[in-house]
């Protein structure tokens, strides 16, 4: 009775085929990391955009709350529109708390 024995592996075998897989897994691991990191670059930089406008708004419309609440604008607003006039200090009555 004869035994069929399989041929073994040289031992060098196994442990490379264990170093290309490691290679293989660490290379996708750095691609997908690249490209997530691209990801939330794009991201960041879409984010400073909407940052940089809303600040630019937002200085605008200061400068505008500022030209609204000017004391001469209101004070002819008052005077045109209201007909208010600054009463003669002859007029103006002091009340004491």
């Amino acid at each position: 009775m004869s035994r069929l024995y399989a041929k073994p592996l040289p031992t060098g075998s196994f442990f490379m085929l264990l170093l290309f897989l490691a290679v293989l897994v660490s290379a996708v691991g750095v691609s997908y990391t690249a490209h997530w990191n691209r990801q939330l670059l794009n991201g960041l930089y879409a984010e400073l955009s909407v940052r940089d406008k809303a600040q630019a708004e937002w200085g605008r419309l200061i400068l505008e709350q500022s030209t609204w609440t000017a004391h001469n604008r209101i004070e002819s607003l008052a005077t045109e529109q209201l007909q208010m006039q600054i009463p003669d200090p002859a007029n103006v009555r002091m009340i004491a708390p």
